[in-house]
């Protein structure tokens, strides 16, 4: 696999110069989902009051099939701004952010109108707080009845603990997924990214887009109470059946998964790749390619259920021959025999992957400055007529404000000096 080093005192211009010259990034010029009228969602206005991951990734998943995204933030701005740049870029492309005084009621009111205008509200404040706001789902509902209001929270609206914070971490905790993670004789270990949060705001973009779709019919919006906390528990899939079903409380297996065998992490020479067996005509052609034919025959590994019933003695077989040779022997005879397998890739060896690259799992945009800004791609880029595309870099804090109190609420430039001299409104970076 071809790998470029881009590590040490390459400047990230000159980085993401490089990766273009490998075809890593498709670019985009121009404002698209504001003026494609193929936008799936352009018709869509989102009053976005979220902050840090879950649901901005919701509303960005959004913003590329053409929403437009009123992001309301606070003064100090979204959390995620103070925690590297890097982490609110990932969440909030093409979002025109709005800087208010929730505290102040003319900002309220702002919002109450800008509300009347909107499809969708979407917030993760805890369990009542917009209700003291004038915010509350009763109170937008009665000024637009076709307002579809997403809540999204750590615990939800209702339980004992409905009024306690969520993040990924203790969701992953509380949910059981962290006692099936890792190795079996290593402590309970979360999932490397924030897990949990990545499926909260896949989660709330399904339940937004079903909450659109039904109002088609009887023209009226509704609440989404969705928590951080109702996704975990549902991420456990199999694992949960097996308890419910079987009484069966499964444990850590590390880099083993759980129902074929083989599949699991092994050493090469030279490196580590996963390779897993999907099915028994599989495990009969990867016996041949490695060299074992025999392993096929032997009636401990007949069958998946056998594999797994004997993994461990598998494993002793399989472990010393994986690991005389090379990382990339196996992969090139193992693909040709059309066996599952991968290299275990650093993050900067997938994104360069020819794989990623082909399907152009990067995009560039132009930035504030004149620069290019280099973002994760929108998965479903791929839709035939309608795909998602990039509508511009990430906000600046209070960019957009004046131009959304004009456009949308008619306010003059007087208007809006003197909610910025009053401390309603922060002034436009």
């Amino acid at each position: 696999m071809p790998r470029l080093e881009l590590r040490g005192s390459i400047d990230p211009i000159n980085r993401i110069a490089a990766l273009k010259n490998l075809g890593v990034f498709a670019f985009f010029h121009g404002n698209w989902n504001l003026s494609d009228t193929m936008a799936i969602l352009s018709n869509i206005t989102i009053l976005d009051l979220s902050r840090v991951f879950a649901a901005p990734l919701a509303t960005q998943m959004l913003s590329d099939l053409g929403a437009r995204i009123w992001k309301v933030e606070s003064f100090r701005g979204d959390d995620s701004r103070k925690w590297g740049s890097h982490v609110f870029n990932a969440f909030n492309r093409g979002k025109k952010s709005l800087a208010l005084n929730l505290k102040d009621v003319r900002a309220q009111q702002i919002l109450q109108r800008l509300s009347s205008k909107a499809d969708v509200f979407v917030e993760n404040f805890k369990t009542g707080d917009l209700d003291r706001y004038g915010l509350s789902y009763e109170t937008l509902s009665g000024l637009n009845e076709r307002l579809v209001y997403l809540s999204l929270t750590g615990f939800g609206h209702t339980g004992p603990y409905r009024h306690q914070p969520g993040y990924d971490t203790i969701i992953q905790a509380m949910s059981g997924v962290m006692s099936v993670t890792g190795d079996p004789d290593g402590p309970p270990t979360r999932v490397g990214i924030a897990w949990v949060d990545v499926m909260s705001g896949l989660v709330s973009a399904i339940g937004i887009l079903a909450a659109l779709q039904e109002r088609e019919r009887s023209g009226k919006g509704q609440h989404i109470d969705l928590s951080l906390f109702d996704v975990g528990m549902m991420a456990l899939i199999d694992v949960a059946q097996d308890y419910i079903q079987n009484d069966n409380i499964q444990r850590r297996t590390g880099n083993v998964t759980r129902n074929l065998s083989p599949a699991q992490v092994f050493k090469a020479s030279d490196g580590w790749l996963v390779i897993a067996v999907g099915n028994d005509d599989q495990f009969r052609r990867f016996c041949q390619v490695i060299g074992c034919p025999g392993l096929a025959e032997d009636e401990r590994f007949k069958s998946n259920l056998d594999r797994v019933a004997h993994r461990s003695a598998l494993s002793e077989v399989l472990i010393p021959v994986i690991s005389g040779r090379s990382r990339d022997h196996w992969v090139a005879v193992l693909h040709e025999s059309k066996i599952p397998v991968s290299p275990v890739l650093d993050v900067d060896e997938a994104i360069q992957s020819p794989q990623a690259i082909e399907r152009g799992a990067t995009w560039e945009v132009p930035g504030k400055n004149g620069d290019l800004l280099a973002l994760m791609a929108n998965p479903l880029r791929h839709m035939s007529r309608t795909p998602a595309r990039p509508s511009g870099a990430p906000p600046l804090l209070g960019e957009h404000t004046s131009e959304v109190l004009h456009h949308e609420l008619g306010l003059s430039s007087d208007d809006i000096d003197v909610l910025i001299a009053e401390g309603v409104v922060l002034p436009t970076d």
